[in-house]
């Protein structure tokens, strides 16, 4: 419980400052002069929501009960629909079918990438740990 209330404090602060960030970006090269207060505090609060959800649902990977498949399966899942629902609402992906299925496209593409990348990380610290077990006399 500790872990899950320091990494949704944690997710809800880096949400929030990259959202001040997305922000800062419109402004500054979208030459805004006004900001719409409803538009930003939806974004805001989407960002946050994002932060939160993405430094949150890793705990899945850390129920050492489920087999990796079955961690990989619930985290994808519940991230697909938790942050599908959230930017299609908010607007940060288009309305219509065609909007929908390309980010569903990228979001698996990148979720792929971003899979391995941890996966292989992961592997070769296991491996460098084992090695240098062998190695203790």
């Amino acid at each position: 419980m500790k872990t899950f209330v320091t990494r949704s404090v944690i997710g809800i602060i880096f949400g929030g400052f990259i959202g001040l960030l997305m922000t800062y970006a419109a402004i500054y090269f979208g030459e805004l002069t006004v900001l719409n207060s409803g538009l930003f505090v939806q974004n805001s609060l989407g960002a946050i929501f994002s932060g939160w959800l993405f430094t949150v649902t890793p705990l899945f990977f850390e129920i050492d009960s489920l087999k990796l498949s079955q961690q990989t399966a619930l985290h994808f899942f519940t991230v697909m629909i938790a942050y599908g629902v959230l930017a299609y609402g908010i607007g940060w992906v288009p309305q219509g079918t065609s909007s929908a299925l390309i980010f569903f496209a990228i979001a698996l593409v990148m979720y792929a990438l971003i899979w391995l990348g941890f996966y292989l990380y992961f592997r070769n610290e296991s491996k460098k740990m084992n090695d240098d077990l062998q190695h203790i006399q």
